[in-house]
């Protein structure tokens, strides 16, 4: 009998400390949001950028046709500054593509600032790039940053 009672402990300890990660995850990680990241397909994340976006104050937020969108998938605006953003949902690190996209739409657009979201990280051909190009890297702990602001 006490040896029984030692295992019910035992499993209910186990039970609450599930329980406790579960829950930090979800406090921590916006209701899973980010873990969720890395599974969504390509038009599934802009919308989760785009609604990422405007939790942070942006304005005019849209997002663009699937093709033919010049390398933008989000338009949107933040204190008179307009944007023009391509989003990558990738499995490995972005690179230079990416950047080129952004940057040919935000002049084809019109938008001040260029900027690349992602849910990995950039290349260092990548980065170097958008250093000269003048495009912004949002990278997956710059998300997950914002998401954490929540």
């Amino acid at each position: 009998m006490p040896e029984q009672k030692w295992v019910v402990a035992a499993a209910l300890v186990l039970l609450f400390a599930a329980l406790s990660f579960v829950l930090f995850r979800l406090i921590r990680r916006g209701n899973g949001k980010a873990d969720d990241m890395d599974g969504m397909e390509g038009h599934e994340f802009e919308y989760f950028c785009a609604d990422l976006l405007k939790k942070r104050g942006f304005v005019e937020v849209s997002v663009t046709k699937g093709s033919g969108d010049y390398g933008v998938d989000i338009l949107a605006e933040k204190e008179g500054v307009t944007y023009a953003v391509q989003c990558k949902c990738y499995g490995e690190a972005v690179g230079v593509k990416a950047v080129q996209e952004a940057y040919a739409g935000r002049d084809y657009y019109d938008c001040m600032v260029g900027a690349v979201m992602t849910n990995q990280y950039f290349t260092a051909p990548a980065v170097q790039a958008a250093k000269k190009l003048k495009i912004l890297l949002w990278d997956r702990g710059y998300l997950d940053g914002m998401m954490e602001e929540e």
